[in-house]
């Protein structure tokens, strides 16, 4: 293990001895449930521990809740991800609803998908999904969005690199 990792780990676990107590009634009274709050008071101490860069944090408590607003975001953005994709699936004749192994493999999709796009700038964002839910043309989505043909192509070239091919967010 390289001194790096071991001082981030070592950084994590006192962290967590020290302040997850906290979090977790922290994240229980924001959430309303202990089982929510459990999920996520772990996950924001994983979080951590996939940084690249050592913690020092001189407000632990203000460090550790800004850390779990943006994993209760998450949360959030993923239930309803799930919530329309299961609404979806019940307005589905039976026999064209596909197998538990699919359906996990396609939730789990849409919802990295959706991560994706949230990392993308607003237009950006819009001509992409003019273009792949509205069916939009590239000249329709420029009138729409009042920029020009070249723009909204960059834009979209911008959304594939980043939905498929997983470039940093922008």
């Amino acid at each position: 293990m390289q001194a790096a990792e071991s001082s981030l780990n070592q950084e994590v676990h006192s962290l967590y001895l020290n302040h997850h107590s906290w979090l977790y009634r922290w994240l229980w009274k924001r959430l309303g449930n202990s089982f929510d709050a459990a999920d996520l008071a772990h996950d924001t101490f994983t979080r951590l521990l996939t940084r690249d860069a050592p913690i020092a944090a001189q407000e632990p408590r203000a460090f550790l809740t800004t850390v779990a607003q943006g994993v209760v975001s998450n949360f959030h953005r993923r239930r309803k991800v799930e919530a329309a994709y299961f609404e979806t699936l019940a307005g589905l004749p039976e026999p064209q609803v596909p197998c538990l192994e699919t359906r996990a493999i396609l939730l789990e999709t849409l919802i990295e998908i959706d991560r994706r796009l949230d990392g993308l700038k607003m237009p950006v964002r819009q001509a992409f999904l003019l273009s792949q839910l509205d069916g939009l043309t590239q000249p329709q989505i420029a009138a729409e969005l009042g920029v020009s043909l070249a723009t909204v192509q960059r834009y979209i070239a911008k959304a594939v690199q980043q939905c498929f091919f997983g470039a940093e967010r922008n």
